[in-house]
C-alpha cells in the first residue's frame, strides 16, 4: 500500500514563494510517475505539474515558468517549488502517484491512484 504525506503550504503575499513536499512510503512507489494537483471550492481538481521516474516533466500553462516540480528518489519525496505566487494560485494542493503510467501525460486526476491528504495554499494581495 502506498501512503503519501504532505507538508508545507500556508499563507504568503503575492509574488512570494512556498515549497510543498510529499513523502511516499510503500513498495514500488519509486517506479510511479507523480504529480501535484490543486482544487478550489466548486471547481474540479486540476493538474499543476507531473514528473516521471526518468525526469519527464509537464506543467499546466498557468504555472509554467513559476513552479518547479522535482523528486528525490533516495528520500522518496516529491517537491513543488512555487515562485511569484498569485492570488489565483490559492487552492488546496494535493500530491498523487500514478500506478498506471498515463498520468504524466494526461495530467488527469482520474489517472492517479494514490493521494496525499492535501495542504492549503493562500496567496493574498
Amino acid at each position: 500500500q502506498v501512503q503519501l504525506v504532505q507538508s508545507g503550504g500556508g499563507s504568503v503575499q503575492a509574488r512570494g514563494s512556498l515549497r510543498l513536499s510529499c513523502t511516499a512510503s510503500g513498495s514500488s512507489v519509486y517506479t510511479y510517475s507523480m504529480g501535484w494537483f490543486r482544487q478550489t471550492p466548486g471547481k474540479q481538481r486540476e493538474g499543476v505539474a507531473t514528473i516521471s521516474t526518468t525526469g519527464d516533466i509537464r506543467y499546466a500553462d498557468s504555472v509554467a515558468g513559476r513552479f518547479t516540480i522535482s523528486r528525490d528518489s533516495a528520500k522518496m519525496t516529491l517537491y513543488l517549488q512555487m515562485n511569484v505566487l498569485k492570488p489565483e494560485d490559492s487552492a488546496q494542493y494535493y500530491c498523487a502517484a500514478d500506478r498506471g503510467g498515463r498520468g504524466l501525460w494526461t495530467m488527469s486526476p482520474r489517472d492517479f491512484t494514490y493521494w496525499g491528504q492535501g495542504t492549503q495554499v493562500t496567496v493574498s494581495l
